[in-house]
């Protein structure tokens, strides 16, 4: 089975294509903003043009456009190809591939906007402690209780204690067969995590995403 995953949650833009649980292709750039433009060159210069059997999508929670996205074109690709299309929670993904080189519990610390950090509890093998919150950088710093952080959240918290090491790692497609089934078999639709920043005419707000 082919898997094509795509991960455009936050300000990197990352796709990756599976043969089985083999990979075979991977790209990954940071690109803060214009996920729209670069993913379908990304996707198109993979093998096959990505063609996949299943495709695996970063419901969030990230930014609102990136979110959207990233699950409007696993949506249309799984579509056209008549596809299976799932979704991966973003700190899930950076959480799994953290704890596989170093099982120590940590918590991801993520850009959530606003001056507030979106975090999530997780522990070795691969057990999410809690669920994400919106918080602001004190609070975030507060519920560490002494485990380590990592995300791009992370600077927020580092200038408010310079104990905390800035780790800003963001989700990388490439690592997505790292989680377990469950975790990545969620709805593709977007958890925004909060309220979205931003607003679609009420006349265009659709009734399912």
């Amino acid at each position: 089975m082919r898997t094509l995953v795509i991960d455009t949650a936050t300000a990197a833009c990352s796709v990756a294509l599976f043969e089985d649980e083999q990979l075979v292709a991977h790209t990954h750039d940071v690109v803060g903003r214009g996920h729209a433009e670069r993913l379908v060159p990304m996707i198109a210069a993979l093998p096959d043009g990505g063609r996949a059997d299943r495709v695996l999508v970063d419901v969030g929670p990230g930014s609102f456009t990136g979110i959207r996205v990233g699950i409007a074109a696993a949506r249309a690709l799984a579509f056209g190809w008549g596809a299976t299309v799932a979704g991966y929670g973003a700190p899930s993904l950076v959480a799994v591939a953290a704890l596989a080189d170093d099982p120590r519990p940590l918590a991801v610390v993520m850009e959530g906007g606003h001056g507030e950090v979106f975090m999530q509890g997780f522990a070795a093998p691969f057990a999410a402690l809690d669920a994400p919150r919106s918080l602001t950088p004190a609070a975030a710093l507060a519920a560490l209780d002494g485990r380590r952080a990592i995300g791009s959240g992370t600077r927020w918290l580092a200038a408010l204690d310079a104990h905390v090491p800035l780790d800003e790692t963001l989700p990388e497609a490439r690592h997505a067969l790292l989680l377990p089934p469950a975790a990545r078999a969620l709805e593709p639709v977007p958890f925004y995590g909060r309220a979205p920043d931003a607003k679609l005419p009420a006349a265009a707000t659709p009734t399912a995403v």
